[in-house]
């Protein structure tokens, strides 16, 4: 513990109480936690079976795990669980199953996967307004659900007739998941509190079993995770929360920087410990952020300071256009890359939205620099692919329910949510999958003549797919199944465009592609240990964001939260940008200006802001104005460069000569 500092060490030692460790920036937090774990194992003696610590990524809780293995030993590590929110709530519906409503083997809904059931419900198509329709009542229900809200509650509260209509599917949804054996997203907190609630016995249970809770990233729960962590850690409050309402950046998916303060009201005699020392950045960039925040209202006041030295003024450029804009950016990594000796992962350009991406992009080909953009769609999360793998799972595992649901009605087969709730039902009663009972002869009367003979006529085909597949040739088992359905013809006519639909229609054969050469590489391949090895592909593909290969980093203030570069550059911060117009004309520039601090206090060395006098909209060219939080940082610790400033033709020219000689000593000359 020795390489603590005073706040660190306090903030580790205590566990006799409730305990807030507000930690700011760059100030450690990850080493208290996961030293407070050691603490609790190896001095006060607690089993690790009684610890628990949770986070929001599987990276983050990856990570924790990783250092406090280095802390301790793996036999003292026995039991201790580091996870995610969610998959501790996937923990106790697992253990609580019966008492929750849910069967074995019950399958979990993604976001996609939610939306398809939802679609299906609706009798929605593959249209801009069918797409919008379906995207506000999936927000709409999620966020009731993270709120608490019940359906019967919800349709009470509805105050517009979009909010009555969602209230209603709300209702409908929750059943055909019950129906179908099926969870989504949110369920997995959501359902936990509630069994909590109606039922004392198993609330008790699961509190003697976490005796002490540890909670990162506090300022980004929602109010479901505020209440399974309230009801897990009262009456005795043995808890550490470690958060930073200044970083509170996700309201828009349900966060609640209140949460920090309901604490207080929850739990009285709650300890309050600020980590103000931050380990990252220059003196200089931390007044920045500090004047820069300072203008939000705040219940906690803190103030980040570094040992680190003052540093370089941060760089204000204004470009003539976006053009200009990027071509300063390539330009400027480029010279400095050269001239001092850094790699390209020193870099890091940050922005508001993705789109702002596409022409830094072009320019960096064009300089050939590396680059990598973060957060970007994995192949596996396209529809297209998602529903053939769906295919391809229920080819090798007829029990699979989740992949059932998803295919069933792609292409359209008529066979809608009232049928399949039927069949749900009937397949419960009968203790098996949904796939096993689709040809049971009691159908013609639960469901109807035609329905029956649907599902029947499914049924038989794959049966048949799957007997081709794992009697004769899987691979032209595939394609088949794929040809048969004109699955090419159903992608080509839901998309939005032509071009759209012949690159999810490549996509498809791309995906076949690579079955094939998984096949031919290894004999001892069949088709399920492939689709067992594209699913850890899937898997590995979304963790690409741990690539720590030598290229120039490119990803959205959102996306940035967590990570650290030694030379950042914000892009685009312009009124309207930064903060983005929405939140202006919402009145809500509390959370924009924490956008702006998170992105500030990413840079270790250097900070250079970016704006282009004129952008290219919708076709049109509009004039910009600089970020009104350019205003809040001390104009002394500006340096502003670009359109309008009077130019030192001197320091130019020997900004040339350096980059030219850089380049010359590269090429040997």
């Amino acid at each position: 513990m020795t390489d603590l500092n005073p706040r660190q060490l306090e903030a580790t030692r205590y566990a006799d109480g409730p305990l807030l460790v507000l930690a700011g920036a760059g100030s450690g937090k990850t080493s208290v936690i996961t030293k407070k774990i050691a603490w609790l194992i190896q001095e006060r003696g607690m089993n690790a079976r009684h610890i628990a610590a949770v986070t929001f990524t599987n990276k983050a809780a990856r990570e924790m795990k990783e250092r406090v293995g280095s802390l301790v030993s793996r036999a003292e590590m026995r039991g201790l669980i580091v996870s995610t929110f969610h998959n501790l709530g996937l923990r106790i519906l697992k253990q609580e199953m019966v008492a929750a409503g849910l069967r074995r083997g019950f399958s979990i809904l993604d976001q996609s996967d939610s939306k398809e059931l939802l679609k299906d419900l609706l009798h929605r198509g593959e249209s801009e307004r069918d797409i919008q329709a379906v995207d506000y009542i999936q927000n709409r229900i999620s966020q009731w659900k993270n709120d608490q809200v019940s359906p019967e509650h919800a349709t009470s509260l509805a105050e517009s007739d979009d909010d009555l209509r969602a209230a209603i599917v709300f209702n409908e949804y929750n059943r055909m998941l019950r129906a179908c054996n099926a969870v989504d997203f949110d369920d997995l907190i959501q359902l936990p509190v509630e069994l909590f609630k109606q039922q004392p016995r198993i609330l008790e249970k699961w509190r003697n079993r976490i005796r002490y809770l540890l909670v990162d990233e506090y300022q980004d729960t929602n109010t479901s995770q505020y209440e399974l962590v309230k009801m897990l850690v009262e009456p005795a409050g043995k808890f550490t929360v470690v958060g930073d309402d200044d970083q509170s950046i996700y309201a828009w998916r349900g966060a609640r920087p209140e949460n920090l303060a309901q604490l207080q009201e929850d739990f009285p005699d709650l300890k309050v410990v600020k980590l103000e020392q931050n380990y990252r950045s220059t003196g200089r960039i931390l007044k920045a952020a500090n004047a820069v925040i300072a203008n939000n209202p705040h219940v906690f006041e803190k103030t980040l300071w570094s040992d680190y030295g003052y540093g370089d003024p941060i760089r204000f450029a204004t470009l003539r256009d976006d053009t200009g804009e990027v071509e300063w950016i390539a330009g400027d990594i480029m010279h400095r890359r050269l001239t001092q000796g850094l790699k390209w992962s020193d870099f890091a350009v940050l922005y508001r939205g993705n789109f702002q991406s596409r022409p830094l992009e072009m320019q960096l080909k064009t300089l050939q620099i590396p680059y990598k953009v973060s957060g970007g769609q994995s192949f596996f999360a396209r529809a297209e692919i998602k529903d053939l793998m769906c295919y391809l799972r229920l080819l090798v595992n007829p029990d699979d329910d989740n992949a059932f649901l998803r295919i069933i009605n792609t292409p359209r087969r008529e066979i809608g949510p009232a049928t399949l709730e039927k069949l749900a039902n009937w397949a419960t009663r009968r203790g098996q999958g949904l796939y096993h009972v689709a040809d049971d002869f009691a159908l013609q009367e639960i469901l109807g003549p035609k329905p029956a003979q649907r599902l029947e006529e499914f049924k038989s085909w794959m049966d048949a797919k799957r007997q081709f597949c794992f009697s004769e040739n899987s691979l032209a088992a595939v394609k088949e199944l794929i040809s048969d359905m004109d699955y090419e013809g159903w992608v080509t006519a839901q998309a939005s465009s032509p071009r759209i639909g012949e690159k999810r229609v490549e996509n498809v054969w791309q995906l076949v592609k690579s079955i094939q050469t998984m096949l031919e590489k290894d004999e001892d391949n069949d088709l399920e240990s492939v689709i067992a090895k594209l699913v850890l592909i899937d898997m590995l593909e979304q963790q690409n964001e741990e690539d720590n290969s030598d290229r120039v980093q490119l990803l959205t203030l959102h996306a940035s939260k967590g990570l650290e570069f030694p030379h950042v550059y914000l892009m685009g911060v312009e009124e309207n940008f930064l903060p983005h117009r929405t939140s202006i004309e919402e009145d809500n520039i509390v959370e924009e200006r924490r956008l702006m601090y998170v992105g500030i206090t990413r840079a270790r060395q250097t900070l250079a802001m970016t704006q282009a006098m004129t952008r290219k909209q919708y076709g049109e060219k509009i004039d910009t104005s600089p970020s009104r939080f350019l205003e809040e940082i001390p104009q002394e610790d500006i340096e502003f460069i670009g359109e309008g400033v009077v130019v030192d033709e001197t320091k130019n020219e020997q900004v040339a000569q350096d980059t030219l000689a850089a380049l010359k000593a590269m090429l040997g000359g």
